[in-house]
């Protein structure tokens, strides 16, 4: 691609933002302040750290390896086909469900408007979920979010990097607002037991099953751009950082804005945890009087939830490419449009999928559930990884390369097990379940090749597929307050974790192979520039 069709860091830093600032802040400060109560505040500052952490190991990735689709590659460069192709699955699963998540978002709060000329919004959603007549309206969006990507890059950043600028004005004065028009510093408690009534593992529960692990996600936008970002040796990083520290400094005033504007008297009735606003911020404007402010609310309640849909069916056609590309599915999904180098086949496939998956699950609630376990199952393998390339192929450009490197990605990975363990039992073994389902495919397509290096393959992936069981065995025998049966007692079950996390971690470390994968990966490398280059 030439590099005045390339994406700059401006519009890079709107397009992760339009990605990351969506249907989050809508829902999650008040289903975050219903599990949680005032210590939700730190449930988002702990979700931004975890993101945050995961997200350095990818920037030495992107960095490396600029090129479209690189989160479903950088495993199968270290580990082999099948490790490869469980990771490319897991974030395949989690991108493809925020498609249809989105579009459901803006559903449901248009069935919420209060006005009497939109009664017929009201049939959209029933009893939380989402009707027949309203399934029509999500595939209508789905169908607009692909449209706007099917024919230029350029189109795609012009619309994004509009959405985001109003994405972002619209929280930021909705902090302001609703802060002058009544807030009530009691409402933070006087102590902990009255700033945190749940306990503190509700602080942790709030963390992914309250969406905010999901809100934070999209931080990958950046990286699945990889050769369409210009000067991606600097601009990937700052991109993320950038993106990153906005949002979170957004999302956590959010949550501080509306514990403090609920009004006392609602909490006295039926505390935090008998909440239900059914579009928080919109209902607590009204609430203050602020019926006008409320009325763009709602708007932003369509924008927000419209321009993350639009972005990730640009991010998610290029991981389904990938996957292609890595020979692990159909190749006519890998290929590019010639004039403007864009994978419609996988944006089609990708939106036919998109069209089962809310016709069976069609609560966003449940949505959510899928995206943030099956995208932190993807991203267990980054810190391993990043720090087995290095050992692999010390020799490689890396134009970012932290010393802090060997600390961050064990931590990482411990973080990584935690927030999976954080969404719940049966949450984890449902996902993993899911992500098992894509093995015919992989199954099929090395049966074709005759199995080429099988046991090295399985060397380079059976520390995954044993922790994933791992995983799942203590969810089920977890504390109570994650849906487990309670045989581990909070807060043992997280040192456990954390304990096996970092021997985990060391055997994927040392499970790497040195394979023809790497030949691929020197080709992208190569094409790095870094300082001494120029």
């Amino acid at each position: 691609m030439q590099e005045r069709h390339k994406i700059g860091l401006f519009s890079l830093v709107m397009l992760a933002l339009s990605s990351i600032i969506g249907s989050g802040w809508l829902f999650g400060s008040g289903e975050a302040a219903m599990v949680a109560g005032p210590a939700a505040i730190i449930a988002w500052i702990i979700g931004a750290i975890v993101i945050m952490a995961i997200a350095f190991n990818y920037v030495e990735l992107g960095a490396m390896f600029p090129e479209s689709g690189g989160m479903s590659r950088y495993a199968q460069y270290s580990h082999g086909p099948l490790l490869g192709f469980i990771a490319a699955w897991a974030n395949w699963v989690s991108l493809v469900t925020i498609i249809p998540i989105e579009a459901v978002a803006a559903v449901q709060y248009m069935s919420s408007w209060p006005w009497a000329w939109a009664n017929w919004t009201r049939q959209f959603v029933a009893h939380g979920d989402v009707t027949t007549f309203g399934l029509l309206i999500v595939f209508l969006f789905m169908l607009v979010f692909t449209l706007l990507n099917f024919w230029s890059i350029r189109l795609l950043t012009r619309f994004t990097s509009l959405i985001a600028v109003f994405k972002m004005v619209v929280p930021a004065l909705t902090i302001i607002l609703l802060m002058a028009s009544g807030f009530h510093p009691a409402n933070f408690g006087h102590n902990w037991q009255t700033f945190a009534p749940q306990g503190s593992a509700a602080i942790f529960q709030a963390t992914t099953a309250s969406g905010i692990i999901f809100s934070y996600n999209a931080f990958q936008t950046v990286i699945n751009m990889g050769s369409e970002i210009r000067d991606s040796r600097h601009n990937v990083a700052r991109g993320i950082a950038i993106s990153l520290l906005i949002s979170a400094v957004i999302y956590t005033l959010l949550q501080v804005t509306f514990i403090g504007s609920v009004p006392p008297h609602l909490l006295a009735q039926s505390g935090w945890h008998g909440l239900n606003f059914a579009s928080p911020f919109a209902d607590l404007a009204i609430l203050l009087g602020l019926q006008w402010w409320s009325i763009l609310l709602y708007l932003d309640a369509f924008v927000s939830p419209f321009g993350t849909g639009v972005t990730f069916v640009a991010v998610t056609s290029r991981t389904l490419w990938a996957m292609a590309k890595n020979q692990h599915m159909p190749q006519w999904l890998g290929r590019l449009n010639r004039r403007y180098g864009i994978p419609r086949l996988a944006m089609a496939a990708n939106l036919v999928i998109s069209l089962l998956m809310v016709s069976v699950f069609r609560n966003w609630s449940v949505l959510a559930s899928v995206i943030s376990t099956s995208t932190l199952i993807a991203y267990l393998t980054g810190p391993v990884t990043v720090i087995s390339l290095r050992k692999l192929r010390p020799n490689f450009k890396r134009p970012v390369a932290s010393k802090w490197l060997r600390v961050v990605a064990p931590v990482a990975f411990v973080l990584a097990s935690l927030a999976t363990y954080w969404a719940m039992w049966p949450t984890t073994i449902q996902v993993i379940l899911v992500i098992l389902l894509g093995l015919p495919f992989y199954v099929y397509y090395e049966w074709r090749r005759g199995f080429p290096n099988f046991k090295q393959q399985l060397k380079g992936s059976l520390w995954l597929i044993i922790y994933l069981v791992f995983l799942s065995a203590v969810s089920y025998l977890g504390s109570q307050p994650f849906g487990g049966n309670g045989w581990l007692h909070y807060p043992w079950d997280f040192v456990l974790i954390s304990v096996t996390a970092y021997l985990f971690y060391c055997w994927g470390v040392a499970s790497r192979i040195d394979s023809d994968e790497l030949v691929a990966a020197a080709e992208v490398n190569r094409q790095v520039k870094v300082d001494d280059d120029e």
